[in-house]
C-alpha cells in the first residue's frame, strides 16, 4: 500500500505504542495485512519506523499484537453476556444472537478481522497463527458450554453448525454485499437451527426479543 494515509486518530491522543497499534488495527482491517507496510503505518500514526520497531520488534510482532487485541475484544463480549445474565445460558445465547443481528445490520463489509487474518497468514509458524487458533477454539467451546447448560440436544454438533453458519456468513458478506444477499438470512437460519435442537419440555431456547 503506497498511498499516503491520514492519521486515524489525533496525533496527541495516545502514547506512540497505542497510536501505532490503533492505526495498524484500522489499516489492517480496511486494506489487509499484507497490503499495509510499516511505512504507511508509521506515517498514519504520525511517527517513524524507528519508533515503530522500538515498540514492536517486527511487523510480524505488530500483527500478533493486533490479533491479540481482537481476540480480547471477542472474549470480552462473552464475559459481558455472562455478567449481564449470570447463571442464565438462554439469556446469554439470546444476547449473542442479538449481537450477531447487530453485526449484520451494520453491514460491516470486510467481515471478521480474525478470519481475514487467518486467510492471509498461511505460514503456520507465524506468531499470530496460534493466537487465531486458540481464539476460535475458545469461541466454539463457549457455544458448546452454553448449549449444554441450556439443555440443547447434541451441544457439540449444534455448536459446530452455528459456528460454521456464522463464520460462513461473515465471509459471504464480502462477496454478496446486497442487502438481500445470503448473509441477510443468517439470524433467521440461526433461530431455525436452534429450534431444531431445542431443549426438552420444561426448558426453553433463546427467546425472541419482545
Amino acid at each position: 500500500m503506497n498511498k499516503t494515509v491520514s492519521p486515524a486518530i489525533p496525533e496527541t491522543a495516545l502514547p506512540p505504542r497505542d497510536r501505532i497499534l490503533a492505526v495498524a488495527r484500522d489499516l489492517f482491517y480496511q486494506h489487509g495485512i499484507r497490503a499495509v507496510g510499516v511505512d504507511a503505518i508509521a506515517e498514519a500514526a504520525s511517527t517513524n519506523k524507528m519508533t515503530l520497531y522500538r515498540h514492536f520488534g517486527s511487523k510480524d510482532e505488530l500483527v500478533a499484537t493486533y490479533i491479540t487485541e481482537l481476540a480480547k475484544d471477542g472474549d470480552a463480549l462473552w464475559d459481558r453476556l455472562a455478567q449481564a445474565h449470570p447463571g442464565d445460558p438462554h439469556a446469554q445465547l439470546e444476547g449473542w444472537v442479538q449481537h450477531v443481528e447487530n453485526i449484520f445490520h451494520g453491514r460491516v463489509d470486510r467481515g471478521c478481522a480474525i478470519a481475514n487474518a487467518a486467510v492471509e497468514l498461511r505460514d503456520t509458524d507465524h506468531p499470530a497463527r496460534q493466537i487465531i487458533d486458540d481464539y476460535k477454539t475458545r469461541k466454539r467451546e463457549r457455544l458448546v458450554g452454553l448449549f449444554r447448560e441450556a439443555g440443547y440436544a447434541e451441544p457439540e454438533t449444534l455448536a459446530d453448525e452455528v459456528f460454521l453458519l456464522f463464520e460462513g456468513a461473515r465471509i459471504s458478506i464480502q462477496c454478496c454485499s446486497s442487502p438481500v444477499g445470503p448473509a441477510s438470512r443468517l439470524v433467521g437460519m440461526l433461530r431455525s437451527l436452534l429450534a431444531g435442537h431445542a431443549p426438552h419440555a420444561g426448558a426453553s431456547g433463546p427467546r425472541r426479543p419482545t
